[in-house]
């Protein structure tokens, strides 16, 4: 099969070559403008979102054991028996930024530019 190809591309004139090479080239960089560029674009866009995400992640971590050692430390109220009251008090807190972040991602702006639903009539 090759050596076909190149006889046939031997018979082929040196102008129409040219062109030929010139739209390959053309749709080549065409395709390359089109889909690898927008990917690589993406692919920095979630890079982004990663990093950020376990930025906040750590920060709201250091914020509750923060939380955690001022309410063992600071206060005289959680001695003895009720040593245990500091934890489920930051884990109280930890579920409410949870679910803060829960519901702030159902109802965000993505949902504002939704269309709403079309409701069937029966």
């Amino acid at each position: 099969m090759p050596k076909m190809w190149t006889r046939l591309t031997k018979t082929v004139p040196a102008r129409l070559r040219g062109r030929t090479q010139d739209a390959t080239t053309l749709v080549r960089t065409y395709l390359v403008q089109e889909t690898v560029d927008p990917l690589r674009q993406l692919g920095r866009y979630v890079a982004a979102g990663v990093i950020g995400s376990l930025f906040i992640g750590i920060g709201t971590l250091m914020l509750l054991i923060a939380l955690l050692r001022l309410l063992q430390g600071e206060t005289g109220a959680f001695n003895g028996n009720l040593s245990w009251i500091p934890y489920v008090i930051v884990i109280v807190v930890a579920a409410i930024v949870a679910a803060a972040t829960v519901a702030r991602i159902v109802t965000g702006p993505a949902r504002k530019r939704r269309p709403p639903a079309a409701k069937e009539a029966s």
